[in-house]
């Protein structure tokens, strides 16, 4: 993965390209040779990829990474206060309280609103489990609960059912 001083170094390289193009161009209208208006296009595509590969060099790219997570999917997000992760059904009471840290983590963000004052954003796993041959059942393992103004929650709330813990063990029909 590409890290910001990858990016500072790539939109160095491009600055200069950018800087050898527009010489290019104004040569090119000096000596008014036909190609010039390509040249100003492509000048001006230059000067948009070094922007963005500047802006790039500036915003941190890397996620965080919760020892213990596992593999989880998003499977329902309002872009507000709520949101549901899906994971396997295999998944241990550790490994689900590393996967909401991570999640919460994850889905942080500046643009999230809280509905009706609340500026909590709350993240609930659920697992599927199949109950009968052809009947799938929904099981809700915990949630994690955390505030919508900082990017660091040191009073995130992580809470793990372990009731519904049994309900994974039992054998299927």
């Amino acid at each position: 993965m590409f890290t910001t001083a990858d990016f500072l170094q790539y939109s160095q390289w491009s600055g200069i390209a950018t800087l050898l193009f527009a010489v290019l161009a104004i040569l090119a209208f000096i000596f008014k040779w036909g190609f010039r208006f390509r040249l100003v296009g492509t000048t001006g595509f230059m000067i948009v990829l070094t922007t963005g590969l500047f802006s790039l060099s500036l915003v941190p790219l890397s996620r965080t990474v919760i020892p213990g997570a596992v593999k989880y999917t998003l499977v329902y997000d309002n872009g507000s206060s709520q949101a549901v992760i899906a994971t396997a059904p295999e998944i241990t009471p550790t490994e689900l309280e590393a996967t909401l840290r991570q999640a919460a983590s994850h889905l942080y963000s500046y643009g999230r609103l809280g509905s009706r004052g609340n500026n909590q954003l709350t993240i609930r796993a659920r697992t599927i489990i199949h109950a009968e041959p052809g009947v799938s059942v929904p099981v809700y393992l915990g949630k994690v609960q955390r505030t919508l103004t900082t990017r660091e929650d040191p009073e995130m709330a992580v809470e793990v059912y372990l009731d519904k813990f049994a309900q994974l063990s039992k054998p299927t029909a």
